[in-house]
């Protein structure tokens, strides 16, 4: 029985920040950005968009009413929770009319939790064949103005629907995990955002990935020129980039070095124009290889590497099904494209904004743009979600 995604969806803000901008405005050239780092925008959100909206979003643009019946278990992988207690997933369920009787629960492991996520609802279809699980990755990543991680910002969710005979890729039993116990990116309780040790985390996430690689090839006696296409977790795309040259040795033929850069570019065309989204990173670099590349076809093999700063990371790989296009949509692109752009001074208006509540723990947020759902407000403490009518 082959168990893999399904479907897959993706929502991000209704406000994007050009990169270009943000570089006049902290004094830096714009290269430093759309080469330094690969990217030409950031995705931002107001006050009135969270995890859940977004997660939320993502899930309704590729569920049926019969997906809802069928659906026993909704996790969300995140690293910024709204709750110490109660799991984004709950609201998620809630707010899509999901059948009562499913497990929810939320995960957390930096940027991994969701391949964690991906693992633990393939073991479920696997001893029950007709369920299916939904995943989201959804986090909104923010640093401070004009700190070195401002650059590398965004905000997204990536929904995929698990199932055993799935329409678009099938997983294969060959992951490989390792955890090391370090200090490169981390966010105490008591702070709202992270503390970042940038150079270090970059050599973390580079020595993670070649040694997890080498194990991987050990165990399942493989090499590059097995794969289609690598896709790699995407903090910024300049660093998987570099990751990806890491593992193409001399011996690597020239044409299999041509195919997966070429579709390591595919991979990267949406997190361009949307920022790091944390967990669902390495996901929405899946979905853009999907939905851009010309020359993938049923069978291909697609590597996937995972990173979760901590650090936990995980390499394993999918293939591609037959018919698995007619699931995907083409209009992302454009659909990216019709962002309302803010100035500097807007973006650092609406993105810090925070929510000042009286003393009975309440307050109203303004009528900000956002996707099908909207956090209109906290009462008592609260979370008030509502359908936009849209």
């Amino acid at each position: 029985m082959s168990i893999g995604i399904d479907k897959i969806g993706f929502a991000t803000s209704k406000y994007v920040l050009n990169m270009s901008d943000l570089a006049e405005a902290r004094g830096a050239e714009p290269e430093k950005f759309s080469i330094g780092l690969m990217l030409d925008a950031l995705s931002i959100t107001p006050i009135s968009e969270d995890i859940v909206t977004l997660a939320t979003s993502a899930a309704q643009e590729i569920l049926t009413e019969q997906d809802k019946l069928d659906i026993d278990m909704v996790i969300v992988a995140t690293e910024s929770g709204i709750d110490q207690s109660k799991a984004a997933s709950v609201y998620v369920h809630s707010l899509l009319g999901i059948q009562p009787f499913a497990r929810s629960f939320e995960m957390k492991e930096a940027c991994y939790a969701a391949t964690a996520a991906l693992n633990y609802a393939k073991l479920h279809v696997a001893t029950k064949p007709d369920s299916k699980v939904l995943v989201i990755a959804s986090d909104i990543a923010k640093y401070g103005i004009g700190s070195a991680g401002e650059s590398t910002q965004g905000a997204g969710a990536v929904a995929m629907l698990v199932s055993s005979n799935p329409r678009i890729l099938s997983f294969n039993d060959d992951n490989v995990a390792q955890t090391r116990d370090v200090m490169d990116f981390w966010r105490p309780n008591y702070s709202t955002t992270p503390f970042v040790n940038g150079i270090y985390s970059t050599k973390q996430y580079l020595d993670s990935l070649k040694t997890t690689w080498t194990e991987y090839q050990k165990r399942n006696d493989t090499d590059l020129k097995e794969f289609a296409a690598v896709c790699l977790h995407l903090p910024f795309p300049k660093l998987a980039l570099k990751g990806l040259n890491k593992l193409m040795t001399k011996e690597l033929p020239e044409e299999n070095k041509a195919q997966l850069l070429a579709n390591f570019e595919r991979s990267i065309v949406y997190s361009r124009k949307v920022g790091n989204i944390y967990t669902g990173s390495l996901y929405l670099g899946l979905l853009s290889l999907l939905e851009n590349s010309e020359t993938l076809k049923a069978g291909d093999k697609i590597g996937l590497f995972s990173y979760g700063s901590g650090a936990v990371s995980e390499m394993f790989s999918a293939t591609l099904v037959d018919g698995y296009r007619k699931m995907l949509n083409p209009s992302r692109l454009s659909e990216l494209d019709e962002r309302q752009p803010l100035s500097v001074a807007d973006y650092e208006k609406l993105f810090y904004e925070e929510a000042l509540l009286d003393e009975n723990g309440t307050n109203t947020f303004a009528n900000y743009k956002t996707g099908n759902f909207r956090l209109t407000g906290i009462e008592q403490h609260q979370r008030i979600y509502t359908k936009n009518d849209n």
